[in-house]
């Protein structure tokens, strides 16, 4: 969807009159003109932080950033950092002015101001403007810990995300990316002509991030619009052609979220509107089933222009539910590496989507995937490196298919194996006797003494191609026979691997750099007799990730059903405020 960003927030729209109001406060000063606060003030400031609690805030508890806080007054001997010495009355530095007015501005982002004590800096600084009485020290303290701290939860928050992707039992690592959160505000920050900019570098650098900030600043302003009214949900499926009453509502909705255009909606809708006054129904039909389609393609379901129930539920969701997927979604990117040596592969659980990306940060193709079923065998999340690739590859069945799903069906077909073009091996994977499976054999293949493996062929269950970056879960990609899962809206299929709708296609992709892969090459090694594998010369990142709203390059935003629950969990998390968990 295609929108025009702008930014309509009441506080933004005033805050240049605010700062104007108090530019006595705002005057420029270098580190050394921070003020130093009296011995009591100064007592009263260490007691603050040691303590890791300062009512003032939001949320007082800071004992998570205690350690930060106090290595940075530590380093600065406990003088201000925000407010300038020998003014009367005192004045903060413009650098406490910008990092303000960034806090006030957290909400598009995808943060919430409120968390960084948004709201409550105009008062903070009409207090310190105040002469009569004049702010004492402890405010002037309790004035720079607060700031202190928001600026802190907000780099950190901005820079990794609020939680801590482990707590989630997500393999991705963030630790490696964690600033010294103390240096970096006293060596860039407090001096510097711009910490704007400095504050710029510390999102992730990511295209995709950028469109999803984006995307959220535009749905942030359709929120303030309001949902308009909701549209009838249908007893059963209204097809084209056929009477709805909710088409004016319909036609509205539609066109606030950019699925039906306005000059089109003039003709859908023009035989509708005598209708409306008439007893009849006015017709679903014209643009107005294009629209839906459109609608139902960016929302993972199937687009058949029918208006039925799912369709209905998913039109009516509230846009404050949209803007909250894209804050989720910022949250997520904000947990990935922060480089890559090469353009990585991105699979979206959520989207059943895999995305190649090339050097300017663009889908090279975008293609289908089926992953792993919501209640039983979901994918995991998780970053790793791609380091080989196999041509007709032997599916090694894993001991819970083998135990749970294989040794039942032999008990009852002691030649099932022979069916599936499987064969038992031993743990040296030496294939192990043939024919119907005897007694013993039953019991060491329940027992994991002998494994089950299927031979390699268009029947395999990994297709003639499988992609390996070795990782803790056991998970990778791979082709399938079952191409017909592909033309499936929701496709959460697999036992937890990740299988491709065009793996010729990531095979070339991946290989583009041996030169002597060609793609007849790679057909050839597809159809051989023998498993092939190519190892990589340089490994290939892939993230595997979980959003239920991605932002498409041309800005229009696909939204995805929550099939494993994690922005329920994400949410009730959020929920809690700080500290979340580390």
């Amino acid at each position: 969807m295609r929108l025009r960003i702008r930014r309509t927030r009441l506080d933004l729209l005033f805050l240049p009159a605010l700062l104007a109001a108090f530019a006595p406060l705002h005057a420029a000063g270098a580190p050394g003109d921070q003020a130093r606060l009296s011995p009591a003030g100064t007592t009263a400031m260490q007691a603050i932080v040691e303590s890791g609690h300062l009512a003032d805030l939001r949320w007082p508890d800071f004992t998570d950033y205690r350690q930060h806080v106090k290595d940075f007054y530590d380093a600065g001997g406990y003088a201000m950092a925000w407010v300038q010495s020998g003014r009367t009355p005192p004045q903060v530095t413009s650098q406490a002015g910008t990092v303000i007015a960034l806090l006030e501005d957290a909400d598009n982002k995808g943060l919430h101001a409120e968390d960084y004590d948004g709201p409550r800096w105009p008062d903070r600084l009409a207090r310190l403007r105040q002469a009569n009485p004049p702010p004492t020290d402890d405010d002037l303290a309790r004035f720079d810990v607060a700031l202190t701290v928001s600026l802190m939860r907000y780099i950190s928050d901005l820079h990794i995300g609020k939680v801590n992707p482990s707590h989630f039992k997500f393999g991705l690592d963030i630790e490696h990316k964690k600033y010294k959160l103390q240096d970096l505000i006293r060596q860039k920050i407090i001096g510097s002509d711009d910490p704007r900019s400095v504050l710029a570098e510390v999102e992730p650098q990511f295209a995709l991030y950028r469109l999803t900030v984006q995307a959220l600043q535009n749905y942030l302003a359709l929120a303030r619009k309001g949902d308009g009214d909701l549209i009838a949900v249908p007893a059963k499926p209204i097809h084209a052609g056929e009477p709805y009453a909710s088409v004016p509502q319909l036609t509205q909705r539609l066109e606030l979220l950019g699925d039906l255009p306005m000059d089109s909606a003039a003709g859908s809708t023009k035989n509708a509107s005598p209708a409306t006054a008439s007893p009849a129904a006015p017709i679903y039909s014209g643009a107005l089933v294009d629209a839906v389609k459109r609608f139902q393609r960016r929302h993972g379901l199937d687009p058949d222009g029918t208006l039925d129930l799912k369709t209905a539920h998913e039109i009516n969701v509230p846009l404050a539910r949209r803007v909250l997927q894209l804050q989720m979604a910022l949250e997520r990117w904000r947990w990935i590496p922060p480089d890559f040596p090469r353009p990585p592969i991105v699979v979206n659980v959520a989207g059943f989507q895999l995305r190649a990306y090339n050097a300017q940060q663009q889908p090279e193709f975008t293609m289908r995937v089926v992953v792993g079923r919501a209640y039983q065998h979901q994918t995991p999340v998780f970053a790793e490196n791609m380091r080989y690739v196999i041509f007709r590859p032997y599916w090694n069945v894993p001991i819970s298919i083998q135990r749970a799903e294989m040794v039942p069906k032999l008990r009852k077909n002691r030649s099932y194996l022979d069916k599936e073009n499987c064969e038992m091996v031993d743990r040296q994977g030496h294939p192990v006797g043939s024919g119907p499976v005897t007694d013993d054999q039953l019991k060491d293949l329940e027992a994991g003494r002998l494994s089950v493996r299927q031979k390699p062929g268009p029947n395999n269950s990994l297709g003639l191609v499988k992609f390996l970056f070795p990782n803790q879960y056991d998970v990778y990609l791979h082709g399938t026979p079952a191409q017909e899962l592909f033309s499936k809206a929701r496709r959460d299929f697999s036992h937890g691997c990740i299988r491709l709708e065009d793996p010729a296609k990531l095979a070339a992709w991946v290989l583009a750099d041996k030169p002597e892969w060609t793609r007849e090459r790679i057909k050839a090694a597809m159809n051989g007799t023998e498993p092939t594998q190519v190892n990589l010369d340089k490994p290939i990142p892939v993230l595997i990730l979980y959003t239920t709203a991605v932002v498409q390059p041309d800005g229009e935003v696909d939204f995805f059903e929550d099939i494993y629950g994690h922005d329920s969990d994400l949410e009730k998390v959020l929920a809690t405020g700080y500290p979340y968990p580390g």
